[in-house]
């Protein structure tokens, strides 16, 4: 009777973790998530209002990487992710990001404005590098876009998709210091070929298995653990609770602000 009652005790605390983040999201619609009315065709895609005006700051290199919810019901599990650069003397930015429609090469350069709503959806930066030095980490952001395993390949779930995409060019450019939400779906995607290897961020280790099972530990992630594609953790660099469809309850995990990005 005794181990009945804490095989049940155990069944609901799973189901409450699993459930209670996804309510969360419903109740919150999520945050800066698009009119569900709207179709593809006609949801805004202007500008946020977040990145710097290039002209303005032509004489300063930029990076910024923006993740925002997904289209249609995937806004209540997922976030897309993108990453865009400007070289110091550059008047216009260059975005990349995956897009799984249109067949070919699924890596997109400029396929929409730099800080454009995705779909309808409103963009949270999670990267804003700029000034001295960042010219150099922009040459190896294009170096890490031109070796993304996967140019071929797309899938929303579990991967390979855009948020492997970014993940990539995280562990091949560790001073970008990304930290990709919990809800990053696809960020954990490995190959049976490489199922071991650096975190996201290039920060910590990794161990996963085609995204749906594994564990992650670094400076900018915590400690986080996958199962199935969901994500739970504690990041203990910007104190937080990491969970699947929310991200994140704690503080925001806005990383490599300009003030810290002035390195000679």
């Amino acid at each position: 009777m005794k181990h009945l009652k804490r095989r049940t005790t155990l069944l609901l605390g799973l189901a409450m973790v699993l459930i209670l983040p996804f309510g969360i999201s419903l109740a919150q619609n999520p945050p800066g998530a698009p009119d569900a009315s709207q179709s593809w065709r006609t949801a805004p895609r202007h500008s946020a209002g977040l990145a710097p005006d290039p002209v303005a700051n032509a004489d300063t290199a930029i990076i910024e990487v923006y993740a925002a919810p997904t289209y249609s019901w995937r806004r209540y599990f997922a976030v897309h992710t993108w990453i865009i650069v400007k070289h110091s003397g550059e008047t216009a930015f260059t975005r990349y990001d995956v897009v799984g429609w249109g067949g070919g090469n699924v890596i997109r350069t400029n396929y929409a404005l730099p800080d454009g709503l995705w779909f309808g959806a409103q963009p949270q930066m999670l990267v804003d590098l700029r000034g001295k030095g960042v010219d150099a980490i922009i040459d190896d952001v294009k170096k890490a876009v031109q070796s993304y395993p996967y140019p071929q390949q797309y899938r929303s779930y579990p991967g390979p998709n855009s948020n492997t995409f970014i993940a990539h060019i995280g562990r091949e450019v560790p001073a970008l210091d990304l930290d990709m939400p919990a809800n990053a779906i696809g960020k954990d995607y490995r190959d049976i070929s490489n199922p071991v290897g650096l975190s996201p961020s290039g920060t910590g280790v990794q161990a996963n298995l085609f995204g749906v099972l594994g564990f992650t530990a670094g400076l900018e992630e915590g400690l986080e653990i996958n199962f199935l594609g969901l994500n739970f953790g504690i990041d203990f660099n910007r104190p937080a609770i990491r969970l699947p469809s929310i991200g994140r309850l704690g503080l925001p995990n806005t990383g490599s602000l300009a003030a810290n990005a002035d390195t000679p």
